[in-house]
């Protein structure tokens, strides 16, 4: 397989686990306290699901890094994960982006891609 698709397997996991664990989040109600909290998530699927998916994403980022320049993996990671959370967040989550939020986004990925050059 491709190191690139690896790569990008690892950043579509990552950016779901992180999906799945805010959608974990909001169906969770009020917690009297950490221990509650920890009690009901780890009987949460969608929260677990939430946590393979950050361990399967981890196994493929490690093989990437075993491969693969930090300097291009890193950013190819977190800028595509982001705008991965932020579409998904805003179509699917209904969550607000503001056009000051839009801004900011791009440049931040446009400097994450600057410095990966």
């Amino acid at each position: 397989m491709n190191i690139y698709s690896i790569l990008s397997l690892a950043i579509v996991l990552n950016a779901l686990a992180n999906i799945l664990m805010k959608v974990a989040m909001r169906g969770q109600g009020k917690t009297t306290g950490i221990t509650h909290l920890i009690t009901k998530s780890l009987s949460n699927p969608v929260l677990l699901s939430g946590l393979l998916s950050f361990a399967l994403a981890l196994v493929a980022y490690c093989y990437v890094l075993s491969k693969l320049n930090l300097s291009i993996a890193y950013p190819l990671m977190t800028s595509l994960g982001f705008l991965i959370v932020i579409l998904v967040s805003w179509l699917f989550l209904g969550e607000v982006i503001t056009k000051i939020q839009i801004i900011g986004f791009v440049c931040i990925i446009a400097g994450v891609w600057m410095v990966a050059r």
